[in-house]
Order: structure tokens, then C-alpha cells, then sequence
């Protein structure tokens, strides 16, 4: 049961926070209330000990504190900040933060590139009537929601709790 928790919460609120940044350009701060509250009933109960734990809440307080610099100065979005923040309290200090930031990285850089590429041609889209969300045509930020989630995804599998679940199975 802990196991199958581990395995479907996260997933699921990054791609909640995803969809609901492409469609609304935010991201609800219950989406990161459930991240932090599921990952602290789920840890200890997952075979992370309280040293494990603690690290994976030193990641997400430095993750929150480069995220609030960001917002200060106006490069990233509240919700993005505290979405990362959440997802980086399941990771921990360790590698596996590592690839979690370079996933995000890697895949905003793409989605920033497609999203302007698709702006230039937004007359031409609007015209021929595809639907796209006002987010990709016409905003002026990038719902960067998406690439935490899709970075989230891809470096899941590295995290400690989702390492620990797996072993449980065994």
C-alpha cells in the first residue's frame, strides 16, 4: 500500500500542476500542500530513516531559497517555486537532485524554445482556428509548471523513496 502511494502521488500532482499551468498559467497551492504531507506520512514508512529524511528537507529548503531568489527578481513564478520546492523534498540532498534539476533544465529550455517558436507564428495559428491555450499563444511567461513535471517524471525512478518502495516489493 505504501509502495503503490509512493508510486501514484507524485506523478500525479506534477501532472496536475502541468495541465493546470498550460490551461490557467497557475499552479494550485494545493498541489504542493499534498507533495509535502504525503511525503511526510509516506517517508517514514518507506524505509527512509530520520537522517534521510532530514537530508531530503535540506534539499527542499535550498531549492526554496534559490527559488525565492528567483521570484524576487522576477524570473520564476510562485507556483513554480513552491511545485519545485515540494518535488525536491522527495528527492533529497543527493544525486538524485542532481538529475532532477538537470531534467527541469533541459526540458524548459526545449519548452521555452517551442513555446516562443509557436509565438512567432501565433497570427497563423489564430487564423487557421487550431485550438491551442492562450498560455502557449499569448502569454507573456512560460508555464515552466510543465517542464518541472516532465523533469519530475524522468528522474523519479532515481529518487530515494521511490529506490526504498521498490526494495519493499522485493
Amino acid at each position: 500500500m505504501i509502495a503503490a502511494a509512493v508510486f501514484v502521488i507524485l506523478p500525479l500532482c506534477l501532472a496536475m500542476a502541468a495541465f493546470s499551468d498550460l490551461f490557467t498559467m497557475t499552479i494550485p497551492n494545493r498541489v504542493s500542500v499534498i507533495l509535502i504531507v504525503s511525503f511526510l506520512a509516506l517517508a517514514p514508512f518507506s524505509g527512509l530513516g530520520l537522517q534521510a529524511i532530514g537530508m531530503h528537507f535540506a534539499a527542499a529548503a535550498i531549492v526554496l531559497t534559490v527559488c525565492f531568489g528567483l521570484f524576487a527578481f522576477n524570473v520564476m513564478g510562485g507556483g513554480d517555486a513552491k511545485l519545485l520546492t515540494a518535488t525536491a523534498l522527495w528527492f533529497g540532498l543527493n544525486q538524485s537532485l542532481l538529475i532532477l534539476m538537470t531534467d527541469v533544465a533541459i526540458v524548459g529550455g526545449f519548452l521555452t524554445l517551442l513555446i516562443l517558436l509557436v509565438r512567432t507564428q501565433s497570427n497563423i495559428i489564430l487564423a487557421i482556428g487550431l485550438p491551442l491555450p492562450n498560455s502557449v499563444l499569448i502569454a507573456k511567461k512560460i508555464p515552466y509548471g510543465i517542464a518541472i513535471a516532465i523533469g519530475g517524471f524522468m528522474a523519479f525512478p532515481s529518487s530515494p523513496i521511490f529506490v526504498a518502495a521498490l526494495e519493499s516489493l522485493k
